[in-house]
């Protein structure tokens, strides 16, 4: 119980910090909440719910015959936690969401969004070095813990968006108030004590 407990935390900082930082699909669901209404930004915030599984799949694959292979698992940790440490310093320095000029023409679709997710390198380079081997370790400990990891990462990871669609669709001024600014900080400090755990565990694995 206690290891689903501790994945279920880890999901939870890493959803939630995947959802508030600034990124192409932020943007996208910022900038659709101001043309089409809060309908419209809730629509792009969905789309990891249909671009992600196969991502997810193809990293399990790559990831599972590297089991035991402490070498190997030892550079991915410290690649996710260098990964984690950029993503962390970002959200320390984090000034304000900015979204460029406004621009009236058409509506983005819910397609736009799978189309930006995609073409975002991001999720990609997040299910590789943190995401996959997160999950590998949740399944080694019980089916419970796996699916703890991964509802938790995907209820914020997406109801964050969600949330913030809603309340820019009744205050844009949120995307520089303070308490944005300084949840994304204390984000980023857990996401560099994240980033020295995978540094630990790398370490540990180096040395055999």
């Amino acid at each position: 119980m206690f290891a689903a407990f501790a994945f279920l935390s880890a999901g939870i900082l890493l959803g939630l910090s995947g959802g508030l930082s600034p990124g192409p699909l932020l943007a996208l669901v910022i900038r659709e909440t101001l043309r089409g209404g809060v309908r419209a930004g809730i629509g792009i915030a969905l789309a990891p719910l249909l671009t992600d599984a196969p991502i997810i799949l193809a990293t399990m694959l790559l990831l599972q015959p590297l089991t035991g292979q402490n070498l190997a698992l030892a550079l991915i940790h410290v690649g996710g936690g260098l990964y984690l440490a950029w993503l962390g310093v970002q959200s320390l320095c984090f000034t304000g969401a900015e979204l460029g000029p406004f621009d009236p023409s058409g509506a983005i679709s819910l397609r736009r969004g799978v189309i930006a997710n995609v073409l975002n390198p991001s999720p990609y380079l997040f299910w590789l070095v943190v995401g996959g081997p997160t999950l590998l370790a949740a399944w080694r400990e019980s089916g419970l813990a796996a699916a703890a990891f991964i509802g938790a990462f995907y209820v914020l990871l997406v109801g964050s968006k969600v949330l913030l669609a809603v309340i820019v669709g009744h205050v844009r001024s949120v995307l520089h108030s303070g308490g944005y600014v300084m949840l994304m900080r204390g984000l980023g400090l857990l996401l560099l004590a994240y980033a020295l755990l995978l540094f630990h565990e790398g370490g540990r694995l180096w040395r055999g």
